[in-house]
């Protein structure tokens, strides 16, 4: 394949000791500090409770309101081999998790198994609190297995099944084992539908004081859904940009969350994590493709922004997203995208950002520095690290415009 993106991981990539990782979420969510950066300003700090102050009336933040599921599930198998199988997504790729969370026994999802050298055959078994739960492989396809997962009471729902044999994912640079804690912690307390397998970090910060005071700044909220694959963790193995595969990702928009932003001038829509940021994206794509297309299915793929161009207006996208919603006489649109976001892409849907800090060389960093550009991305970064930030999931924040 030729390239897309004439890109070097390696210019996008930083040295990130051991100890500045957050292992633990801070003592109370709004108390990590905030990074802020705005064009021709130098890098400067707040608390995250004080987020209201640095943000102005009319703004609009756009929230990721996915709920993180149990996906992490240990088995032993007789011998005491441990194998952890964590759950990814439907097998078929034609089905709607949040359905497919609601099924009985049994059920086929696409996962990545560690120890899966030591699962050569047979049935995994792990004990619930009235049954029992039973793992079966499939298949391999390409470094996922389908495995096929049955139950007794076979009538239970297969997200109470996995609730209660499973754990919280916690993303694995976070080196311990899910704790109590991690239950409420690594969940935003907006979340609402499940189907994520890692947490939209940038939600992690806000509490009802929070939302408070942005009330009281006349900021407006509106949400969407991107249920977070553990895509989000997959490393640029070789180096190539070009060769590194996005995993497919389901989102869900309403029209109100739609009008919201048709009332709101881009300059002042502000995403809430990068989750948000592809999602609001990856709509102005898709409503590219609605241009050409009426009948044309909601699913971006991660190379369209540098396959093709979409010469529409923010607003002509936004209308042309609710005509389609007229047509099908629903108020959600129900899609998936694998969208990559690196230099030198143009946002057409974002005004501003709140994001966590991410790791070297990975896909959320180039989006960061598309956002920002060469020397403003490693002007944050360097000022976060000489200043003794905390990084990734439980790490501190940062408001980029």
């Amino acid at each position: 394949m030729d390239g897309f993106l004439d890109l070097r991981v390696s210019d996008f990539s930083y040295d990130l000791p051991e100890h500045r990782i957050a292992h633990h979420p801070p003592d109370c969510r709004d108390q990590s500090r905030l990074l802020i950066s705005r064009p021709g300003s130098a890098v400067y700090e707040g608390r995250f409770v004080h987020l209201h102050r640095h943000l102005q009336g009319g703004d609009l933040l756009v929230f990721n309101n996915t709920r993180v599921v149990h996906a992490r599930l240990l088995f032993r198998k007789e011998t005491g081999a441990a194998i952890e199988v964590f759950c990814l997504e439907p097998a078929s790729s034609q089905r709607d998790a949040q359905t497919e969370w609601l099924r009985s026994s049994p059920v086929v999802w696409k996962c990545f198994v560690r120890n899966a050298r030591k699962w050569k055959q047979g049935r995994l078994s792990i004990k619930l609190e009235k049954g029992v739960l039973h793992a079966e492989k499939v298949k391999q396809d390409n470094d996922m297995w389908w495995v096929q997962f049955s139950w007794k009471p076979e009538d239970l729902p297969w997200l109470e099944v996995m609730e209660q044999a499973g754990h919280v994912p916690l993303p694995p640079y976070i080196k311990r084992e899910a704790q109590s804690e991690d239950k409420n912690r690594y969940q935003t307390l907006f979340a609402s539908h499940h189907g994520s397998v890692a947490a939209p970090t940038a939600g992690l910060h806000f509490t009802p004081t929070v939302f408070q005071n942005l009330e009281k700044q006349n900021v407006h909220q509106a949400y969407l859904t991107l249920h977070v694959g553990a895509g989000t963790f997959k490393p640029i193995v070789s180096g190539d940009v070009n060769m590194h595969q996005m995993h497919q990702e389901q989102v869900l928009v309403s029209r109100e969350t739609l009008e919201k932003m048709k009332a709101t001038p881009v300059e002042k829509v502000v995403a809430v994590g990068t989750t948000a940021v592809r999602t609001l994206e990856s709509l102005y794509w898709f409503a590219g493709m609605l241009r050409k297309d009426n009948n044309a299915p909601f699913s971006v793929s991660q190379w369209l922004p540098y396959q093709s161009e979409n010469t529409l207006t923010r607003e002509e996208c936004i209308d042309i997203l609710l005509e389609k919603m007229d047509r099908d006489k629903t108020d959600t649109l129900r899609g998936s995208t694998r969208l990559l976001i690196a230099p030198p892409y143009s946002f057409a849907m974002t005004g501003a950002m709140i994001t966590n800090f991410h790791q070297p060389g990975s896909t959320l960093l180039l989006l960061v520095a598309a956002f920002l550009g060469e020397e403003r991305w490693k002007e944050a970064y360097r000022y976060a690290l000489d200043n003794n930030f905390r990084f990734l999931s439980y790490g501190d924040a940062c408001l980029f415009f």
